[in-house]
Order: C-alpha cells, then structure tokens, then sequence
C-alpha cells in the first residue's frame, strides 16, 4: 500500500499506521534526507531478517540506524564528550556516525568491533516515525542488487508484494549519507556522501 505523506506536515493518524505495521513486526519503506529507506524496529530479529531476505544481502553486512535526537542516540551509543559536540553541530543532517555501541543495541546491529552506525535525518517524516515508535528503526537504503529507486510508485511495483507500507512523499534523488567515525575520539571518514566532510579531514 502506498500511503501518501507531506514530508513538511506528516497527518499523525498515518505516522501510528505506520508505527503499528512495525510493531507489528512488518517492514516499511519511509522517507530520509539522502534517499528512501526500508526499516525495521531494532528489537524484532525476524522483522530485520526480512530486510536482508528482500534486499539479497548477508547477513554479515550491519545495518545503521535512525535515533529521534542526541538523548535518544546516548541509550544505544558510548558518546564522548568530543563525539556529543560533534553531534549535536551535524545532526539532524545527511550523515551517518560510527560510535561504539551500548549494552541495549540488540547483537545482530552490532559490528564485529561492537560499533553501530547511527543516522539523525534531517526530515520529519522518520523522525516522526521513530519518536512514536520508541525505539530506533534500521536505515538501509531501498534498492536491490545494483538497481537503487527513487520513485515510491516504482518501489510499490517491485515491493508492493513484501512490505505492506510504502510511504510516498515524493521523489528522492539517492545520495548516500556521509559516514564518519567517532570510536575512541578518532575522527575517520569512511565515506564522502550528501554531508561535506571538510570539518573532519
């Protein structure tokens, strides 16, 4: 299905339609600031398995994840006082920030060095999402084997079989986030995307 969103103004009658599907275990396509994400509650093992099934990847390869704001991002993340400064000026915003995970982030998130990814993107409509739901939802970009989408209506045509709710707010031009390390205070970049990388080199 297809629900239509206004990323400035989301209805919040659709935001818990949305929040009960992954409650519910279900996995849904929803909008970022740097592309379309297929999500999933953290804590629903089943639900994230879903993920790699529909995206043909192993399961070896970790996903990152959407905090609502920094308070949120301390629960599942060790952040230094240097990470929190470096946080609090870039995020919300198209980046994606390696921090050494905390005891609640479930094991199958968590690298083989127990580092997680962690996204704050700069649009409402996930933020929305994960404030209502609780918890983090993994952030994964819609695509499948070298082909990724833009186009909601063409992600219901591929999809439409496996995720029940793919929300619509619009075409969104893929551009991946920027990925910076934090872990031990050491500033990395991993990857240059959307977000300038100019402050951390």
């Amino acid at each position: 299905m297809i629900l239509e969103l206004d990323p400035e103004r989301p209805v919040p009658r659709k935001i818990r339609q949305i929040v009960e599907a992954l409650r519910k275990g279900e996995v849904v396509i929803y909008p970022t600031d740097t592309c379309y994400g297929m999500g999933a509650d953290i804590f629903n093992k089943k639900a994230i398995e879903k993920v790699y099934q529909i995206k043909g990847i192993p399961k070896t390869q970790p996903f990152s994840f959407i905090c609502a704001d920094l308070s949120h991002i301390s629960q599942y993340a060790r952040v230094s006082d240097l990470a929190y400064r470096i946080l609090k000026r870039y995020l919300p915003g198209p980046y994606t920030f390696i921090l050494e995970g905390s005891r609640q982030v479930p094991k199958m998130m968590l690298t083989k060095r127990k580092t997680v990814g962690i996204r704050i993107p700069d649009h409402p409509v996930c933020l929305e999402i994960v404030r209502q739901l609780g918890n983090p939802i993994i952030s994964t970009t819609v695509s499948q084997a070298d082909e990724v989408f833009s186009d909601p209506r063409e992600m219901a045509k591929r999809f439409g079989k496996q995720i029940p709710i793919i929300v619509d707010s619009g075409i969104i031009t893929p551009e991946p986030s920027s990925v910076i390390s934090l872990v031990d205070d050491e500033i990395e970049v991993l990857r240059r995307g959307k977000g300038s990388c100019a402050d951390f080199e």
